[in-house]
C-alpha cells in the first residue's frame, strides 16, 4: 500500500515557475514508476510526465516538453514537478500517481495502482 500527497500548488502568473511535490508513505518507494497527470475543468485527465522507478528515465506529453522537469529523490520517497514558463493552460488539479514497476514508464492512467488528491494550479494571464 502507498500513499501520495501532493503540495506546492498555488496561483502562478504566466511565465513563472511552480514545483510540486508527491511524498509518498509505504514500503519500496523505489520500485515504483511515478507520474503526473493533470485534469482541467470539464476535460479528461491527461499525462504530464511520468519517471521510471530509478529515475534514469523520463517522459513528456508535448505540451510540457521544454518547460516541465520531473525527478525524484528516492532516499526521501518524493517525486517533483518542476513547471517553468507556466501558461494560463496549465491550470488544472494535478495528480500525482504509483505503479509498481522496475524498469517502466506509463502514460495512461489504467496502468497506476495508487493516486494522490491532487493539487491545484492556477495560472493567471
Amino acid at each position: 500500500q502507498v500513499q501520495l500527497v501532493e503540495s506546492g500548488g498555488g496561483l502562478s502568473q504566466a511565465g513563472g515557475p511552480l514545483r510540486l511535490s508527491c511524498a509518498a508513505s509505504g514500503r519500496a518507494f523505489s520500485s515504483y514508476a511515478m507520474g503526473w497527470f493533470r485534469q482541467a475543468p470539464g476535460k479528461e485527465r491527461n499525462f504530464v510526465a511520468g519517471i521510471n522507478s530509478s529515475g534514469s528515465g523520463t517522459y513528456y506529453a508535448d505540451s510540457v516538453k521544454g518547460r516541465f522537469t520531473i525527478s525524484r529523490d528516492n532516499a526521501k520517497n518524493t517525486v517533483y514537478l518542476q513547471m517553468n514558463s507556466l501558461k494560463p493552460e496549465d491550470t488544472a488539479v494535478y495528480y500525482c500517481a504509483a505503479k509498481f514497476s522496475s524498469y517502466g514508464i506509463y502514460t495512461t492512467g489504467s496502468d497506476y495502482d495508487y493516486w494522490g488528491q491532487g493539487t491545484q494550479v492556477t495560472v493567471s494571464s
